[in-house]
């Protein structure tokens, strides 16, 4: 009984990855090269994206920094 269950399981699941890959093929808006070139666009954009944040934001903690730095001087003289 367990062994029809675990067959009849992996039939269930063999149908709805041919069923999702049928589907996948006829709807998809793009080819695969086409697909492959706007992900790699999106990745190269969300890179460009990452290195420009972190560079105002390593300005802002310097300004921050030296603004500390002249608050502390005031401070202690």
């Amino acid at each position: 009984m367990k062994t029809r269950n675990v067959f009849y399981g992996l039939g269930i699941l063999t149908a709805g990855l041919g069923i999702g890959t049928a589907m996948g093929l006829l709807y998809a808006p793009h080819s695969g090269r086409q697909t492959r070139k706007l992900i790699s666009r999106a990745a190269e954009d969300g890179a460009d994206f990452v290195a420009e944040r972190s560079r105002e934001i390593r300005k802002q903690a310097g300004d921050a920094f030296e603004r500390g730095k002249v608050l502390a001087t005031k401070l202690v003289a």
